[in-house]
């Protein structure tokens, strides 16, 4: 990287250390708040860095994702976007947005997350005690990572613990981009619609205390959801209910065994201070794990149906813009120290969980599984240390880790 480059605002910019990753990004949001760059896929977008003029975009209900939904627009994006995922929740607007979320978060509430606590923390000890017997170099993400919110979601939804290497296989499937025949990806995709076409049908003719019962007999103005409706919110909870969650826990232990300091800070309270350590992993682990940051990513974009002026920019009618949170999370005016690894940290208004409308659907959950799992492992095993590099992988939109050798 030549000092030009590392010294100038361009975006998106190559991988670079962390520390000028970061200072990279504060140049860039001191210079301009968004930048309009030409992706592989869908043409145009403007990319948003700053953190106030991200949640004004997030929370203006002017920009929508219906022509992404039609097919009248195509998502601009680096890789092809999964055609199923545009049937998800995630790409309605209100009011059938509003309709739908409001059903679903009355089945995720914080009451049932908490019920939850528990039972997360008696798996991940099982798993835990499965490693430990085991011994040796250990995959964290295949032994712990992944297996913890699969066995939460498969309990969320009411799916047998026992079907969750389907779910597994499924949704691998549904996110990839490359390594899977249209054919089989579309024989995947009926396998599980299939299935859980199905588990509606056992819920409505015998409720238990799961969301797949709670939505198959929700009424919204006296109207029962339909299959259609259903269908959509289970499947991106299926999607992005481990593969994002397993991701954000492997990065937050990783992260910590990066950091000696903050290793020991936590290893002094890791239940206590699991929720902001938790918190600052979304803001900041990506960076806090050693390798080299590039800046580029975004959050699924959307169209503005007229002209807008945001933070002093105008997004024209009908033009794309995503936001992106790696620069939004390190914005020196809403964040102190930005380059600073602080799992102490008390207020932090990251937007990796998105903001407004759009905000995770499932981040209780999320959070909970990230705080229990980063905890209980560190409880159990304080001397987990890292043993080889993590595998990526990129054949998925999401590019999880598929391997972090770990041994203690």
């Amino acid at each position: 990287m030549t000092e030009t480059a590392t010294a100038g605002t361009e975006f998106p910019f190559a991988p670079l250390p962390p520390e000028e990753a970061v200072e990279h990004l504060k140049r860039l949001m001191a210079d301009r708040p968004m930048t309009k760059i030409n992706m592989p896929y869908g043409g145009d977008v403007w990319i948003v860095h700053r953190n106030r003029a991200a949640r004004t975009i997030l929370a203006d209900r002017r920009f929508v994702r219906e022509p992404f939904r039609t097919g009248e627009s195509v998502v601009p994006f680096y890789v092809p976007f999964p055609d199923f995922l545009r049937t998800t929740l995630q790409f309605e607007d209100p009011p059938q947005h509003t309709k739908l979320r409001k059903l679903v978060q009355k089945a995720i509430s914080p009451r049932r997350v908490r019920d939850m606590r528990a039972s997360a923390a008696a798996f991940a000890g099982e798993l835990i005690d499965g490693m430990l017997a085991r011994g040796g170099i250990r995959n964290l993400v295949a032994e712990y990572s992944v297996p913890l919110p699969v066995e939460m979601l498969s309990s969320l939804l009411g799916v047998p613990s026992a079907d969750r290497e389907k779910f597994e296989r499924w949704s691998s499937s549904t996110m990839a981009v490359a390594g899977k025949t249209e054919q089989e990806i579309a024989a995947d995709m009926g396998e599980l619609a299939a299935y859980m076409t199905d588990l509606i049908a056992q819920r409505r003719a015998e409720p238990r205390d799961d969301l797949l019962s709670s939505l198959a007999h929700a009424r919204e103005k006296d109207e029962t959801l339909t299959d259609a409706e259903i269908l959509p919110i289970a499947f991106i909870l299926i999607v992005g209910g481990f593969d994002n969650t397993a991701n954000f826990l492997t990065t937050g232990v990783m992260s910590l065994l990066h950091s000696d300091e903050q290793r020991a800070v936590f290893l002094t309270d890791p239940d206590g201070l699991a929720p902001t350590a938790a918190e600052e992993v979304l803001r900041h682990g990506a960076f806090a794990v050693g390798g080299p940051v590039g800046g580029g990513g975004g959050l699924v974009p959307f169209v503005a149906t007229e002209d807008v002026v945001v933070d002093g920019q105008l997004i024209a009618k009908g033009e794309a813009v995503s936001v992106d949170p790696g620069a939004a999370n390190h914005d020196p005016d809403v964040v102190t120290d930005p380059d600073r690894f602080d799992i102490t940290r008390k207020d932090n208004p990251h937007l990796m969980l998105s903001h407004g409308l759009h905000h995770c659907l499932g981040a209780p959950l999320a959070r909970m599984e990230m705080q229990v799992g980063m905890a209980e492992i560190f409880k159990r095993i304080p001397t987990l240390r890292q043993a080889g590099e993590p595998v990526i992988c990129r054949d998925i939109l999401t590019q999880p880790m598929t391997d972090l050798p770990v041994t203690w």
